[in-house]
């Protein structure tokens, strides 16, 4: 027997959301993607002055065969995600500048309610 899954419907009640991604790079990518990132593609984001968009962070590690970069994106509401991702928000929005240093990329990205925020 097949079963199909629902979509689970997540509720946000109006509260901050964090969108988390995951992209990884060759290590002789690494600071090529990080400089893209940091002059062009968040500098983009900001200056598409999305409402409810409240900033961006971007951490690395180095791995065993490649290099890890998430991005953690904060939005007052889901609503503002899907001002700047579409109508399906998970889907992960990668521009193919990037794509062309990345060697695999989350396809979807994750969204959680943020419960507590002490910065």
């Amino acid at each position: 027997m097949f079963y199909r899954k629902k979509r689970l419907q997540v509720k946000y009640n109006n509260r901050m959301v964090c969108r988390i991604w995951h992209g990884y790079t060759a290590f002789g990518n690494a600071d090529a993607y990080e400089k893209l990132l940091k002059e062009e593609i968040f500098v983009h984001i900001r200056n598409r002055e999305i409402k409810g968009f409240k900033g961006i962070q971007l951490l690395k590690r180095p791995r065993k065969k490649e290099v890890e970069f998430i991005t953690l994106m904060w939005f007052d509401s889901i609503t503002s995600v899907k001002e700047f991702a579409g109508e399906d928000f998970a889907q992960a929005v990668v521009p193919d500048k990037a794509r062309k240093l990345l060697v695999r990329f989350d396809k979807r990205s994750s969204h959680y309610e943020v419960l507590t925020h002490d910065m």
